[in-house]
């Protein structure tokens, strides 16, 4: 459900994961992209809502007759609402539940997860191997999971649960009354259980829904979401220019056919007779039902913040949506258009950003094509990501596009559907949906042969790239002059590859650089850290309390201390 607490965003096709970037989205002037590990920071339950705030912390609101809305302190990375409990998954891997323990389901197994879902009175969570763990209410086969270790997301519902497989293939247990275990085939990307019936987005972009349709929640009002969320009796989305769509019950107004009009959202996110919204310019709205307070947010929730580092500039994310950007702007990089935006990306002299609406802007030097005012301006996309003098996205349909310098066919990518790109100095990397990864240029030192694995990010950089494996390591490929590929041992939950250094954020918060390193760049400074993004010859990073600190090179003014409050986008997902 929301009771499902399956809010995971993939780039806007939505990650982490998939449905329209949301995490830390790591970009740079090699484009570290989005990763899949990145959840979207707001899930609705069946009473009670919770977020977490920008600096990790959560908060919820709403019922708490049994502690479901009194989350513990601590720095967590997803949460997830159900019927009486909540759940949430901390930075170091580790899942904490609170409220009703009826049927143990505030009791998760030992170990390490990359994702969680609370279901009615059941929870179900995802371990880095890809393998299923369940526990709480079982009578129905609820918390008996597949014995398999190839899913890529789990959604918990009332006495049913389903997962989504690398392959793109649905499965579910549980009760089967209402025919909610019963899913159609085809390849899907993201998926959302609700009390008896489920939704999931095809990876075409097309609507499937199965299950209990009495109030018709399993009709969808369209085609086309790039997130969808299925409540107890009523089913939202998400479409690729913001917009929302609810359709099933409404007689609490919880699914008005078009909440919002006019409005850009990136997360939509439904319970038992209420709804949450996230728009793009980081306000929290929530309609339907509000008798316990459930949709009535505290104000100022968010203060998301994203940070950029390019080769002579960075740009920031603030928190109204606009752009800001400082450093070298001899030819226009650092001037931003007006607007909202839920993406900025810097490569080396240009800038591009993801508009509210899904549609490109870009400004700077264009001597490749790499800037036009408004690449393909019929098209809307989920991502994009900057090069060196070259761009990458991605469409609607998953499908890749790049533009800009293509000497060394860094600008044709392959076909297939991707849920993430990175473009490097002369190469770029893509994520496949079952999580390995595809590069295409410039291969002079092995930047495009990349090794196999299950990957939820990958970030190219000037002659090297490195990818985030499902259990937290980092491994890297390509120029190793500096020792740019050799990354250390230990889990982290963000990787970003610059010129010829790399840098990485691990779950404490931490930042760890390692390669060249002439202008400090790889010498990051303590703090609690959100993202971390490597540029040319600086890093920038987003810290815990919504500063940025810069470190390195700052012989343009494009770098170090530049304290100012900032926010990060959200991928789409539920």
């Amino acid at each position: 459900m929301s009771p499902g607490g399956d809010n995971l965003s993939l780039p806007r096709l939505a990650f982490a994961w998939v449905a329209r970037p949301t995490v830390a989205l790591a970009h740079n002037a090699f484009g570290s992209g989005l990763y899949r590990e990145a959840f979207s920071p707001l899930d609705v339950g069946h009473l009670h809502s919770c977020a977490i705030q920008a600096n990790g912390e959560i908060v919820c609101w709403g019922n708490n007759n049994l502690w479901q809305a009194q989350p513990p302190p601590g720095i967590f990375k997803q949460v997830s609402a159900g019927g009486w409990h909540s759940c949430g998954l901390r930075a170091d891997g580790i899942i904490v539940c609170w409220g009703d323990l009826t049927f143990g389901q505030l009791n998760p197994p030992p170990g390490l997860y990359t994702q969680v879902s609370a279901g009615m009175y059941h929870t179900c969570a995802l371990r880095p191997d890809g393998s299923l763990a369940c526990w709480g209410r079982n009578d129905a086969g609820q918390a008996s999971p597949p014995a398999s270790s190839d899913f890529i997301q789990v959604s918990a519902g009332f006495l049913h649960s389903c997962g989504l497989r690398k392959n793109g293939t649905l499965v579910c247990w549980g009760d089967n009354a209402s025919g909610q275990t019963s899913p159609p085939s085809g390849a899907f990307v993201q998926l959302s259980s609700g009390e008896f019936h489920n939704c999931a987005i095809r990876a075409d972009g097309s609507t499937a829904c199965w299950g209990n349709n009495t109030y018709g929640q399993s009709m969808p009002a369209s085609d086309g979401f790039v997130q969808i969320s299925a409540g107890d009796w009523h089913t939202c989305g998400v479409r690729p220019d913001g917009s929302l769509a609810c359709w099933g019950r409404n007689d609490a107004g919880q699914a008005p056919i078009a909440p919002y009009p006019g409005e850009n959202f990136v997360q939509v996110s439904v319970g038992g007779f209420h709804t949450c919204g996230l728009k793009a310019d980081g306000e929290l709205v929530c309609w339907g039902d509000d008798a316990l307070g459930q949709a009535s947010p505290p104000a100022d929730l968010f203060g998301r913040r994203l940070v950029s580092a390019g080769q002579m500039h960075t740009c920031e994310l603030l928190p109204n949506g606009t752009a800001a950007c400082q450093g070298d702007d001899t030819y226009g990089q650092a001037s931003p258009p007006a607007g909202i935006f839920t993406e900025l990306t810097a490569g080396a002299e240009h800038t591009c950003g993801l508009r509210a609406d899904g549609h490109l802007a870009c400004w700077g030097a264009d001597d490749y094509g790499q800037a036009p005012a408004t690449p393909y301006p019929s098209e809307v996309f989920l991502q994009v990501d900057a090069g060196g003098w070259h761009n990458c996205a991605i469409r609607a349909d998953a499908s890749p596009v790049c533009w800009g310098d293509n000497n060394s066919g860094q600008s044709t990518p392959p076909t297939g559907a991707f849920v993430q790109v990175s473009a490097g100095l002369w190469h770029t990397c893509g994520l496949q949906l079952e999580g390995a990864i595809t590069c295409w240029g410039e291969n002079s030192s092995g930047q495009a042969t990349p090794p196999p694995g299950a990957f939820i990010q990958v970030s190219a950089g000037g002659e090297h790239s490195c990818g985030l494996l499902a259990d937290g390591a980092v491994m890297c490929w390509g120029d190793d002059t500096y020792q740019q590929a050799s990354p250390p041992a230990g889990r982290f939950v963000q990787v970003s590859a610059g010129q010829d250094y790399t840098c990485a954020l691990a779950p404490d918060g931490s930042v760890e650089c390692w390669g060249a390193n002439a202008y400090g760049q790889a010498a990051p400074p303590s703090g609690y850290f959100l993202q971390v993004s490597a540029g040319f010859t600086h890093t920038c990073g987003v810290l815990a309390d919504g500063l940025v600190d810069c470190w390195g090179d700052n012989s343009a003014g494009q770098g170090p201390h530049l304290q100012q409050n900032l926010y990060l986008p959200v991928m789409r997902n539920n």
